[in-house]
């Protein structure tokens, strides 16, 4: 098993990565401020989600294929950037009276549980980053590896939903207020875009 000393320092700086400006956290950001808080945390359960797969990943040593093979790195990558540039579109579309109508369920909950999970599942550099985080804090002498490994990823779940689940509260309420105004409402959806935009060339431009 995994000693309380290494599990606490293992959660801390996963809780100070999720912190960081990222991909993910700006990600739940801007569909918080956008759609509100529920949006915002279910985008979080499906960035969470896809943790779980990248988890389950490094645990089983699927993840070294993707270290290995540039090919896959890249397609992987490319997938995740053509999928952000959709959702610049889409909300670059998305018109003041869509959101003013308080329509912010126009999209289910399970599309943006999805878009949550597609987000975090095709960017590589997760499995990637797991592959090189988690192994430091797991010890062959206590036990299966691939235990540990699960164990240590659960944790950095956890931190991600607090840290994430936070972001979406706050930004939510931004929205909320941003809202009143519809001439605000579609300034947001062009920031939203540009983000994406951003995210997008963010990704493609990473290397293995």
């Amino acid at each position: 098993m995994i000693p309380i000393e290494t599990a606490a320092a293992f959660f801390i700086a996963s809780v100070l990565l999720a912190l960081a400006p990222g991909p993910d956290n700006i990600f739940v950001l801007t569909q918080s401020a956008l759609r509100g808080r529920t949006a915002g945390l279910l985008v979080t359960l499906g960035l969470c989600t896809g943790l779980i797969v990248h988890t389950t990943a490094v645990a089983f040593g699927v993840a070294v294929i993707f270290q290995a093979s540039a090919m896959a790195f890249t397609a992987l990558k490319l997938f995740g950037a053509g999928y952000l540039l959709y959702l610049a579109w889409l909300v670059f579309r998305a018109s003041a009276e869509k959101i003013a109508t308080g329509r912010r369920s126009e999209l289910s909950y399970g599309r943006l549980y999805r878009r949550g999970i597609i987000m975090n599942v095709t960017n590589p550099k997760v499995s990637i980053f797991f592959l090189a985080f988690l192994p430091q804090f797991a010890d062959p002498t206590r036990g299966p590896l691939t235990v540990q490994m699960l164990l240590l990823g659960g944790i950095f779940i956890v931190s991600t939903i607090l840290v994430f689940g936070g972001i979406a509260l706050l930004a939510g309420s931004i929205g909320q207020w941003l809202n009143r105004s519809p001439r605000t409402q579609v300034i947001m959806n062009r920031l939203a875009g540009v983000v994406f935009v951003g995210l997008a060339v963010k990704l493609v431009t990473v290397r293995q």
